[in-house]
């Protein structure tokens, strides 16, 4: 009975101590209630490297993408459709993957279409004689001798490139062919009109009595020429003479010197004998032969002179006969001039003549028609069966046509062989970037890929009223490396773009820690014992993720593990 009134009494004792302890007076409940004593928040001042990056998100994929379209008709230079009006139908459709330089990227109606390398694009069919920047960059792309002009050269290397990819080089279809037939036809027609014109103009009756004289003209004046260029020096008969003048001086020097030779022995004096005294010599008279030598020398002295005598007379007669014969040839020149002036006077009266003009005004045209069609007319290069790419190898990355489709707009999207993330950053950090800057990538599972931005904006336009503030900017990053991204195609990137580094370790505390003073200047509150701070005036440099670069106005006043204040709590 004892224990059971002592174990009440306790009970009682509790409960009541219970309730006690939970019951506060007025003054104690608005002392539970009041603020407690703010303390500061503080980080530490670290010592470090400090890089500022824009960061980018995403996609990874084939660079450069490209729409492809076909600048022209395959297989012909007519319409819309091809050379014969036939629709222009895929028979082979691109294929998504790599592509080289000369590959064949597609066929319609069973004609090659090409890609080759070249900035400009192919805009109009390549004909003989074609000039242009176009024709340089084809020549290029065949490595064939580069003039700007398709000549034959580049002809020969068209049919080659064809041939040696199982084609044939496209030849002047039927309508052309046609055309230069029927050039042809009126050429020869006009010749034979023109002949035609000519002969009736020849055989009026107003005319041909003037042409057979002109004819007759030529034909003495033809006949005057060569006599007077065939006139001989010296006649027969007067080579006749002149020869029996030549024997009379020979036969007068033959008596000459006899009679030297018989006056020079009368006056040679007889030999004495030599036993006997030598009788006196008796006088010889010469005087007879004397007259002799002098008569021979004479006759010698007048043959002479008569050959002479008779060269001259020749020499005047030669002339007398060359100038005869000039004065035929005048005559004749006269003569064929009057007649040719007679002829032509009367020709220009005929009224065949107008006709025989046109007909001649006529040919010319013809020829000339000619002339200019066969200057473009031969092998050629449709303008649908090359596609200049701006960088070979690419990629097909995707094919919009099909197997018997109709060409209408983009047969394929074309890409770079490299890797590219596209993605957008604000217009603010738009403007912290740069072409070629460094970045890094960072895959799914964690690894980073070195990588340079590329570009920075687009072709977009700013929506109107939009401030220059607001909206994205596009951006165009290229992986350092392709080794391993293939498999990752199409997936998210998270791209970090270095736009600032301190370039070294540097002291660094939070934004918030930097406050700026009624002056002007920024400060730091360093923390002290006790919640005591000191202010020190600091300079600033680069911010990255939350941090910035200070510098204290006076050196040692803020070191490597001081606390600054970032907020009052």
């Amino acid at each position: 009975m004892l224990a059971i009134v002592v174990v009440g009494v306790l009970l009682i004792a509790g409960v009541g101590w219970a309730i006690g302890s939970r019951l506060r007076s007025p003054s104690d409940e608005a002392a539970a209630r009041r603020a407690p004593k703010p303390s500061l928040v503080t980080a530490p001042v670290e010592r470090r490297e400090l890089t500022s990056t824009v960061t980018v998100s995403g996609t990874l994929s084939y660079g450069s993408p490209l729409p492809v379209t076909l600048a022209g008709t395959v297989g012909g230079t007519a319409g819309a459709g091809g050379a014969d009006g036939t629709p222009q139908r895929v028979t082979t459709a691109p294929k998504p993957g790599p592509i080289r330089a000369g590959q064949t990227l597609m066929q319609v109606n069973g004609r090659p279409v090409f890609a080759l390398r070249g900035k400009r694009p192919m805009y109009r069919p390549l004909l003989p004689g074609t000039e242009g920047k176009d024709v340089e960059q084809l020549q290029r792309a065949l490595r064939v001798k580069v003039t700007g002009v398709f000549d034959a050269a580049t002809v020969a290397a068209v049919k080659r490139w064809y041939a040696k990819r199982g084609y044939k080089a496209q030849e002047p279809d039927l309508e052309a062919r046609k055309n230069l037939q029927q050039l042809r036809q009126a050429v020869q027609t006009a010749e034979e009109t023109l002949a035609a014109d000519r002969k009736a103009l020849d055989e009026g009756l107003d005319v041909r009595p003037l042409r057979i004289r002109h004819d007759n003209a030529r034909r003495e004046l033809d006949a005057a020429q060569k006599s007077l260029e065939t006139a001989p020096e010296i006649t027969p008969e007067q080579e006749t003479q002149l020869s029996t003048l030549g024997r009379a001086v020979r036969t007068a020097e033959e008596q000459v010197v006899a009679a030297e030779q018989a006056l020079a022995e009368a006056r040679k004096p007889e030999p004495a004998p030599t036993t006997t005294p030598a009788p006196t010599p008796t006088p010889v008279d010469t005087s007879l032969l004397e007259m002799k030598l002098a008569n021979a020398t004479q006759d010698l002295y007048e043959a002479q002179q008569a050959v002479t005598a008779y060269m001259e007379q020749i020499r005047v007669e030669r002339d007398k006969r060359l100038e005869e014969s000039r004065k035929t040839v005048r005559t004749a020149k006269e003569a064929e001039v009057t007649a040719e002036q007679a002829l032509r006077r009367a020709r220009k009266v005929s009224p065949l003549r107008e006709k025989v003009a046109h007909s001649v005004a006529n040919l010319a045209d013809a020829r000339t028609l000619l002339a200019e069609y066969r200057k473009t007319y031969g092998v050629s290069v449709p303008a649908g069966e090359i596609v200049f790419l701006p960088k070979l190898p690419a990629r097909i990355d995707k094919a919009e046509v099909k197997p018997g489709n109709t060409i209408e707009g983009k047969v394929a999207t074309v890409t770079s062989s490299a890797f590219a993330v596209t993605g957008s950053v604000e217009v603010k950090e738009a403007k912290l970037l740069r072409a070629r800057q460094k970045a890094s990538m960072e895959t799914m599972d964690g690894t980073q890929v070195p990588a340079t931005l590329s570009t920075v904006g687009g072709d977009e336009k700013k929506p109107e009223g939009k401030d220059d503030e607001t909206g994205s900017v596009p951006v165009l990053l290229t992986p350092d490396s392709s080794k391993g991204l293939k498999s990752l195609v199409g997936s998210t990137m998270t791209v970090r773009i270095s736009v600032g580094s301190t370039k070294g370790k540097v002291l660094a505390v939070p934004v918030a820690a930097v406050v700026t003073s009624a002056d002007g200047r920024p400060r730091v509150r360093v923390a002290l014992d006790g919640d005591r701070t000191r202010e020190v005036e600091v300079r600033t440099g680069l911010t990255a993720d939350g941090d910035v670069e200070v510098t204290p106005a006076r050196a040692g006043e803020l070191k490597t593990g001081d606390r600054v204040v970032v907020s009052d709590v």
